[in-house]
Order: structure tokens, then C-alpha cells, then sequence
């Protein structure tokens, strides 16, 4: 990502509504996996730390971030999220089944090559474990977001679980979500094509008051996409299974 993104999400990843929201998201997940607080977790693609937040305050102890980026590293360890080490998903620098649980959250739609990402993210997981998955969806949403994030792609369902197959992981739980905002998220990113705005990344087209109704919103898809698995969403998220 161009670092005027990692710089925006710091400042905005501990309140911001998708930060937020998709941080009880992941949290309930990873809950009810019967996860250990000792047992060692990786977070691949860190950016500013908001899922090394996450596990943080979830109670784990053993959580290695990974990050292709100094600029990433930097602000997780100006914000105190502890250790991120420098790597690339294409080449994970673990040994093959050291972690009981991997995060690659938004991050193989980055990297040319997503089936050996996601083999990668196999060979580091320990055999019986799960990998926690998400990556932006359907490619009409293409906008400013992909642009400055330096995106390859953006994801159907069907295809994503034979990337998944194929490295090697059984995808057990599959969904979209941020479901309720699709139609709003696809006009503002039609606008914005046109729209010479000052932003530098979408997160920091908020506001209190919009903070606070979007937050209230997203609850309710965060709460709802597990259950009723929407057809459509901004994002898609997996959680694969290593056989063993």
C-alpha cells in the first residue's frame, strides 16, 4: 500500500467503524475455535496493527505479526502493538507447522501470485488449525481504495475457494459481509471517479456523527452475514481448515 494509506489507517484503525466492526467480526470467529491464550498465532499483513490489537485484547500472548512493509512495522511499534517481523507472504519465514492459528486478512488480493500465498499460509499452519481469510469482493467495486492499496483483484466467491482448495486448506465457514452498505459503497466509488477529493484513503471520509451511524449499521451485518450468508458484499471471509 502507498504509505499515505498506512499513515490514515493509524490514525483512525482504533475507532473507525470498519476497524471496529470488523475486529468483533473476526473475534467471534476465532472464539468459538477453541484457540489457547498461549498457543501461537501469526497475523500476516499487518498494516497499522488493528488485528494484533484484536488478539491483544482477546488475551492471546503468542502473536507474531508479519509485513512486507517498514512503514507498517513502524507504526505498530510507534502504537505499541507489538512484534511485527519483516516478510512476504510468498515466502513465510516459519517452519512448517508452527502456528495454530494464521490471519491473512486483506492481504492476498496485494501479491501476483495468491494460490502459493495461500500455500505459504498452509505450510506455516499447524495440521487440524485454521486460517482466517478475507479479501475485497466483486470486481464492480474496483474504485479509489484498490487504487492506493495497490490492489491486483478483487474476488468472487466460487473462484476464491478453489484458490483455497488448491494450496491445500478446506474452507469450513464462507461468507460475504459488509452486505447492508454494498449499494452505498459502490455509488460513493462511482463518484469519486470523477470527484477530485483530497483524501488519501477512504477511511478518513468519516465523521463523528457518520462514525456512529455507519458503526451501528455495521454491527447489525457483522451480527447477521455468519447466519444469513448474504449472496453479495463488499468483502468475503473464509475460515480454512489444514487436513490432519
Amino acid at each position: 500500500m502507498r504509505e499515505s494509506v498506512y499513515a490514515a489507517d493509524a490514525r483512525s484503525e482504533r475507532d473507525h467503524w470498519w476497524y471496529v466492526g470488523r475486529r468483533k467480526l473476526f473475534g467471534g470467529l476465532i472464539s468459538g475455535m477453541g484457540i489457547r491464550a498461549g498457543s501461537p498465532i501469526l497475523d500476516i499483513g499487518t498494516s497499522s496493527g488493528t488485528n494484533l490489537r484484536m488478539l491483544r485484547e482477546m488475551g492471546f500472548s503468542d502473536v507474531t505479526g508479519l509485513d512486507s512493509s517498514p512503514e507498517a512495522i513502524r507504526f505498530c511499534l510507534e502504537n505499541g502493538l507489538g512484534t511485527v517481523r519483516h516478510g512476504d507472504i510468498n515466502a513465510i519465514p516459519f517452519a512448517d507447522g508452527t502456528f495454530s492459528l494464521v490471519l491473512a486478512t486483506d492481504i492476498i488480493e496485494h501479491v501476483d501470485d495468491d494460490v502459493g500465498a495461500l500455500t505459504e499460509v498452509a505450510r506455516v499452519l499447524k495440521p487440524g488449525h485454521n486460517a482466517l481469510i478475507t479479501v475485497p469482493a466483486f470486481p464492480i467495486l474496483w474504485g479509489f481504495q484498490d487504487d492506493v492499496s495497490l490492489h491486483r483483484r478483487r474476488y468472487r466467491m466460487a473462484p476464491l475457494l478453489d484458490r483455497i482448495r488448491a494450496a491445500g486448506l478446506e474452507p469450513r465457514t464462507h461468507f460475504h459481509f459488509n452486505y447492508l452498505l454494498f449499494g452505498s459503497i459502490w455509488s460513493a466509488r462511482q463518484i469519486m471517479k470523477v470527484w477530485r477529493h483530497p483524501f488519501g484513503s477512504e477511511s478518513e471520509m468519516n465523521s463523528p456523527l457518520m462514525n456512529r451511524v455507519l458503526s451501528r449499521i455495521f454491527d447489525l451485518d457483522v451480527m447477521t452475514a455468519p447466519r444469513i450468508r448474504p449472496p453479495f458484499g463488499v468483502s468475503i471471509l473464509v475460515a480454512a481448515r489444514k487436513p490432519g
